[in-house]
């Protein structure tokens, strides 16, 4: 495909071609899009460079529809929505067709009304967070809500009297993210059903994901979102059934794959960032723009606004990449940079295209926030990602890193599509550790995996809730840090290219079919031909962290004078979980040394040396191999120590302390 576009006839016949077919689209194959209110309807301006009047995206629409979907696309979407900047508020209509793909017949829809978690500080979301997330926080003063206007059937018939909210989770009355819609008539297994919304939706100042900062609107998780429903054999379900969980102070996101058609009404000095690809140019009349985007194979949407936007964009192709325009929305006080955005986005999808498997979509998008738009930052959906926000004229390699990591997310989030509600860590884990091969081969930047293991103080199980964690704090810890640290070790019994195989079997075997941490757990045991229960067991399933510790050294003159000996016993204690190898070094006090590798099977050893010296100190892991080592201070032990100071003057501490200072970046 990608010689064949070369010719810009070609190309031309081709957009015209996609154009006619997505009005065919619209009006045949998806006929409830027709029947939608538009909120304006205008004429259509001729073609110009800037991105709200380019035609679609070359290379996608058209292959989509004549070739097998990529995914079980449960959900599709129709929508409009208007936003109005002087009130902070999307005003939308939806026509959701879902198709049942269980076994038993379903009575009832859930929809998620994620912008209700900045109703109040009463909801689940606000309690759980303290109304912070990450650094940024809520603004005193604004809130942000969803109102449905009307749930009707296709037949006009009124929902609302129906429907109530749930909170299967907390039983918190003043939590409505999770609505219920009990239906006229059950939903046998493979059949459809489609509900007509009316929404509005008020804005708070931007936070966690969505918001506003002066005129710069990010819209994530926005609309009226069907829950999950999972099929029997999803993530070890033994019977088909919902996934339901509230919007927790932790959690991020769990969707079907689907269909999203939407028109987007904005201001006319606006320019829109979007899910999927624009299939027209942009329409304008009367003040107001209205642009249309279409995604597919995709389970979520989202979309941004600014009349400030400086707007990049840059065809791309490898031999794993056929084709993707990546398009930049800065922020002005970033366009300069524009450069190292765009380099970062060619990076981060060269490597996992290499790694993982091919990046199926046609457009990739980062939008770049204001200053003071970090609520905004740092989050992925379908297609589009966003930086931090522009605050630093001068910013470090952070700007590239948080690139490289929500692109990462199109992997492990967007395509293999975990279930971050319970298993954020098969997200966030494995995009840390890809995040981290990139820095390193493509900027030289290597992590500093032992001060980072010291990060982890409260150890907790990786394939839990992510609202059982204590705080937004652990959560971290264990969901980013420990996960990578976990892939980490993993990678370090295997060996580099086995681990590699390991990735890409588990991203190319589970890609569109939301998988489980026992899927992953299968996966390495298949390519290692191993069993790996104790070790998941223990790190994954379990709470541990490695703790080796050097608890005693005890000295004894064994030889004559004229042949000094020295019988030295060291124990050494297993308190955390275990490592098939556990280094140990020994120091005399003549300057020899003597390395031995311990098995760790059992909760201590004791190893008796004799020599013609005694042994005057004794370090566990003295080059940090153990990865999932985080208490480094009990590792090092001397023989003497200055009854001065009456403590256990530790070298492990001095030598730690190098090991921070000596790294570029951790």
């Amino acid at each position: 495909m990608s010689v064949l576009f070369k010719n810009r006839k070609v190309q031309w016949f081709v957009v015209m071609l996609l154009a006619a077919g997505a009005v065919l689209l619209s009006e045949t194959l998806l006929p409830s899009a027709s029947r939608l209110a538009v909120p304006v309807i205008s004429k259509e301006e001729p073609s110009a460079p800037a991105p709200d009047m380019q035609p679609a995206d070359s290379g996608k629409p058209l292959d989509n529809q004549t070739t097998a979907p990529l995914s079980y696309r449960i959900a599709e979407y129709h929508m409009n929505v208007a936003y109005t900047p002087e009130s902070r508020q999307l005003q939308g209509q939806q026509t959701l067709t879902w198709e049942n793909p269980g076994s038993v017949p379903v009575q009832e829809l859930y929809l998620h009304l994620y912008p209700n978690a900045f109703a109040s500080k009463k909801t689940t979301f606000m309690r759980e967070s303290g109304g912070k997330l990450r650094q940024d926080e809520a603004r005193t003063g604004t809130s942000g809500s969803m109102d449905l206007l009307s749930v009707k059937t296709m037949d006009g018939e009124d929902l609302s009297p129906r429907m109530t909210f749930v909170q299967p989770d907390d039983g918190n009355k003043d939590d409505h993210t999770l609505l219920k819609i009990p239906l006229p008539k059950p939903v046998g297994a493979g059949e459809q059903v489609t509900i007509k919304t009316e929404f509005l939706v008020k804005l708070p100042a931007v936070f966690a994901r969505m918001g506003y900062v002066d005129d710069f609107v990010m819209a994530g998780q926005w609309f009226p979102k069907v829950a999950a429903y999972e099929r029997a054999g999803t993530r070890g379900r033994t019977e088909p059934g919902w996934n339901l969980h509230q919007y927790h102070g932790n959690s991020e996101f769990y969707a079907d794959f689907g269909l999203y058609d939407v028109k987007i009404q904005v201001p006319s000095n606006y320019t829109v960032a979007a899910t999927g690809f624009p299939v027209k140019p942009a329409v304008t009349d009367k003040g107001m723009k209205t642009y249309q985007f279409y995604a597919d194979d995709v389970h979520d949407f989202a979309w941004s606004a600014s009349p400030h936007f400086v707007y990049v964009e840059e065809p791309f192709s490898t031999p794993q990449i056929p084709g993707v325009k990546i398009k930049l929305y800065l922020d002005p006080n970033h366009q300069d940079l524009k450069d190292r955005y765009m380099n970062a986005a060619k990076k981060a999808l060269t490597r996992y295209s290499q790694w993982y498997g091919t990046y199926p979509y046609s457009t990739l998008s980062v939008v770049v926030p204001p200053p003071g738009g970090n609520g905004a930052g740092g989050m992925e959906y379908p297609t589009l990602v966003t930086a931090w926000g522009a605050d630093d004229k001068t910013p470090d390699l952070e700007l590239e890193r948080v690139v490289v990591h929500e692109i990462g997310h199109q992997y492990f989030y967007g395509l293999v599509a975990s279930n971050e509600f319970e298993e954020a860590w098969l997200d966030e884990g494995f995009t840390s550790y890809a995040e981290d091969k990139v820095m390193e081969m493509d900027y030289g930047v290597s992590p500093n995996l032992p001060v980072e293991s010291s990060y982890i103080t409260s150890p907790n199980t990786l394939n839990q809730n992510a609202w059982a964690y204590t705080g937004h704090d652990q959560y971290a810890e264990n969901v980013y840090t420990r996960g990578k640290l976990v892939l980490k070790a993993i990678e370090k019994q295997v060996g580099t290219k086995t681990m590699d195989r390991i990735m890409r079997t588990y991203f190319q075997k589970w890609e569109f079919k939301h998988p489980s941490t026992k899927d992953f757990q299968n996966v390495v045991e298949d390519v290692t031909k191993t069993k790996w229960d104790d070790f998941f067991n223990d790190y994954v399933y379990g709470a541990m962290m490695m703790d080796y510790s050097v608890e005693s050294i005890q000295v004894k003159a064994s030889g004559m004078k004229e042949k000094p000996s020295y019988d030295s016993t060291i124990v050494i204690f297993k308190k955390g979980g275990n490592s098939p190898e556990v280094p140990i070094h020994f120091h005399f006090a003549d300057g020899t040394s003597l390395d031995k590798t311990w098995d760790g099977k059992e909760s201590r050893i004791e190893f008796k040396l004799t020599h013609t010296a005694p042994v005057d100190w004794v370090r566990i892991d003295p080059k940090y191999s153990l990865i999932l080592e985080n208490k480094h201070i009990n590792n090092y032990l001397q023989t003497e120590v200055n009854p001065k100071w009456k403590i256990r003057w530790n070298l492990g501490i001095i030598q730690f302390l190098q090991a921070i200072f000596g790294w570029v970046s951790w």
